[in-house]
């Protein structure tokens, strides 16, 4: 275990958003958690960074998870139930089970930040999320330091949502996950337009698929290793069908996808598009030109100012469309 105090946080956030931390324990063996949370009374977990902005310094500690190792516990001929730390890399999982042919996240493929972060977030990409694999998750209560493992009907997921979000928020720390994975018969799912158009006509494999997410992904997203983001930084929002008739109104080319008879999601890109945002930039933070969700950092912007211009967002949004937008991102 490492432990820094007063630390710079600039190489724990894919925003490369410099602030500090009162102390940082990077961990590898879970054993000591239970002494570290005894220790501190302010604490956030903290995996790969990637879906957090920080827009000050943080007066408390900061555990970094990064516990390795993953392990098949039950298999038959159809089936996986895959054991996975919260440390390990997300992206290199997806590739493990892919190499391994075991089916159902290549959608999820380069998804940045570690697995611990992933049920929290409900992540999701080309039409699959990762309620639709997941088991269960397990790790420790903060308060009372007892080993807790709570399985898919508890975890009440929903679009990029779980009770990790809600009632559970700063309350656990989740040091490992369980996914039903599927062997041998996989069922592919490329109903995603770009996935579809690319795939069609082709032969069908886990690594077809993620080859092919990587490649959408790649030309959508920056590296955040060389321009700093945090991947979309708010949610698609869902709008009623009264409402999505008196935008079209307005906007007949408004793209909708049905969730139910009254309920209807609407791309945040497009929102921010015709908001005037396309490739706008305000001092050292702009929208990435490949893609409006994407808010970068352009040089040493710090978290406030990038806040602040995700503000800017979301109130020319709230004018135009009477659409309020929820970050994704977990804002510090």
């Amino acid at each position: 275990m490492r432990i820094s105090r007063q630390a710079s946080l600039k190489k724990f956030n894919t925003f490369n958003v410099s602030e500090n931390a009162d102390v940082i324990y990077e961990v590898e063996d879970i054993g000591m958690l239970k002494n570290i949370v005894s220790d501190n009374n302010q604490i956030l977990i903290l995996g790969g960074g990637s879906n957090i902005l920080f827009t000050k310094s943080y007066n408390g500690a900061i555990i970094n998870l990064r516990n390795k190792g993953i392990k098949v516990l039950e298999e038959d001929k159809e089936s996986v139930l895959v054991d996975v730390c919260s440390g390990e890399n997300w992206n290199d999982f997806v590739l493990w089970a892919i190499k391994n042919n075991y089916g159902g996240i290549e959608n999820l493929s380069l998804i940045p930040g570690n697995v611990g972060a992933a049920p929290i977030q409900n992540i999701g990409a080309y039409g699959v999320e990762l309620k639709d694999v997941f088991y269960s998750a397990s790790g420790i209560m903060l308060d009372s330091l007892k080993d807790f493992e709570l399985k898919t009907s508890e975890c009440k997921f929903s679009y990029r949502n779980s009770i990790f979000k809600n009632e559970l928020k700063d309350k656990v720390i989740i040091t490992s996950i369980k996914l039903k994975l599927t062997k041998g018969n996989h069922n592919y799912n490329i109903e995603y337009k770009g996935l579809k158009e690319k795939l069609l006509k082709s032969e069908l494999s886990l690594k077809k698929i993620s080859d092919e997410v990587i490649k959408i992904r790649q030309s959508k997203l920056p590296d955040h290793k060389l321009i700093g983001n945090c991947g979309s930084f708010f949610k698609n929002p869902i709008i009623n069908l009264s409402k999505l008739k008196t935008i079209k109104s307005d906007f007949p080319d408004l793209p909708s996808f049905k969730i139910d008879s009254n309920n209807y999601k609407i791309p945040a890109a497009w929102l921010i598009e015709k908001s005037g945002f396309k490739e706008k930039r305000n001092k050292n933070v702009g929208v990435y030109k490949n893609q409006p969700l994407v808010i970068i950092n352009l040089g040493e912007a710090t978290g406030k100012e990038i806040l602040d211009f995700a503000n800017e967002i979301k109130e020319t949004i709230n004018n135009n469309f009477n659409i309020q937008l929820k970050e994704e991102v977990l804002v510090i």
